[in-house]
């Protein structure tokens, strides 16, 4: 392991230890670990077939591991779906998004969180609380420094890719108050785009929300990640810093041309 991971930062927000995932005789995870730190932006990287995407799947609840435990600010959890991780504040922005174009803005921040109004109008006609969602969505835009979405009645499918990976990531941060997982955010995104949606991730960070980072795009890697968690052939390899290793460093680790 190219940096410590033993704790020595107070204990991790999201940890995993020993990981094992079978996909009938394949095994996808052979003995995966995993440490993410408070504040911290944690970039996941690796060759297709590395296990990256059956990780991600083991911690935000969408696939139960088979062997292994997964701990949550120190306690052990199980999660058995995405809802179970989003109870305990894990959320997840997937690289399709998960938005309903036809939706306004609003709308899509608070998409199977929607406020519904009080009394019976709410509890039994199950009529929505429309201004209350718009009026909390702007104030979240607005504390996150989203600059790019003006007008929070606007249907996100008159939205470009960097505006629409804007308010995928605000819902995140609106509702995951333990971790937010982002899954290649600047994938398909022009540089401008891919600048704006760098900048929000930053801004997350710096409010003191922990971040994971999946992509391919070392660019953005080593210039958003405080650390590198390497995967290859199902576990973790090395753990790298930008400040201390190259982007050659870290695709030789990856491809195993080079021993951590």
């Amino acid at each position: 392991m190219s940096e410590s991971s033993s704790g020595e930062q107070g204990t991790p927000v999201l940890e995993a230890k020993g990981l094992w995932q079978f996909y009938g005789r394949v095994a996808a995870l052979r003995g995966a670990d995993f440490e993410l730190r408070a504040g911290e932006i944690l970039a996941v990287i690796g060759d297709n077939g590395a296990g990256k995407s059956s990780l991600i799947k083991c911690l935000s609840g969408a696939a139960v591991p088979d062997e292994g435990e997964i701990r949550l600010d120190g306690k052990p959890v199980k999660f058995r779906t995405p809802a179970a991780a989003k109870a305990a504040g894990i959320e997840t922005v997937y690289q399709t998004l998960a938005v309903a174009p036809a939706l306004d803005i609003a709308s899509n921040m608070y998409l199977g969180r929607e406020i519904r109004r009080a009394g019976p109008l709410g509890s039994v006609l199950r009529f929505l609380d429309v201004p209350k969602m718009r009026s909390q969505a702007q104030q979240q835009v607005k504390d996150l420094g989203i600059a790019t979405l003006q007008d929070i009645t606007q249907a996100v499918e008159t939205l470009s890719g960097g505006q629409r990976q804007a308010v995928a990531v605000a819902r995140a941060a609106a509702f995951g108050s333990k971790v937010v997982i982002l899954d290649e955010p600047t994938a398909a995104l022009g540089v401008r785009e891919s600048a704006q949606v760098a900048d929000l991730i930053r801004r997350l960070r710096d409010n003191g929300l922990p971040i994971v980072l999946i992509s391919h795009d070392m660019p953005v890697v080593f210039d958003l990640a405080d650390r590198i968690h390497i995967q290859r052939l199902g576990k973790r390899v090395a753990v790298i810093s930008p400040k201390t290793h190259s982007m050659d460093d870290a695709v030789a680790i990856m491809t195993g041309a080079r021993a951590a």
